[in-house]
């Protein structure tokens, strides 16, 4: 894979990594508010949600950048060479469906909710939904960088 989409599979996966340990720093201070302070702050279960929004997309994104998303290796192994190199490019160009239909349906629903508020929070439905397009593009991107390299089932970090 080129240097400048591992550098953003890279980033994707630290952001990825932030925004879960944010969520949960988020989801403590909620209960400790409640229990200990009788009141939990308004804003922070549509704050959690959004950051697990943004870290299920970056997470996924980063995945396929890094070869360690799901999929099952053991029967692509089995399978004679020209026919297990067939079924891997059959995988990636999935994934790059996959990627490019995140994106465009995305693109949709971030339009579709642009104008709708998020509850508690100084932001639209849109701009919390906005990772889902760039995720489907980079998904594609990432894919098509594996296709291109030839790379194949055994080559990934975690196959299952």
């Amino acid at each position: 894979m080129p240097r400048p989409l591992q550098l953003i599979g890279r980033a994707f996966l630290a952001l990825s990594a932030l925004c879960l340990a944010l969520m949960m720093g988020v989801l403590c201070w909620q209960v400790l508010a409640r229990y200990l302070l009788g009141s939990s702050p308004a804003w922070a279960e549509q704050f959690a949600l959004l950051l697990m929004i943004w870290m299920t997309f970056l997470g996924t994104a980063a995945g396929v950048a890094e070869g360690f998303h799901i999929r099952v290796a053991e029967g692509v192994a089995s399978l004679s060479e020209p026919w297990s190199h067939r079924a891997v490019a059959l995988a990636h160009m999935l994934s790059i469906l996959s990627g490019v239909l995140i994106a465009w349906l995305g693109t949709e629903l971030v339009a579709e909710t642009w104008s709708n508020a998020v509850p508690t929070l100084p932001l639209s439905r849109g701009m919390v939904y906005s990772v889902i397009p760039v995720s489907g593009v980079l998904i594609a991107l990432f894919s098509v960088s594996h296709l291109a390299s030839g790379a194949d089932a055994a080559g990934s970090r975690g196959s299952a």
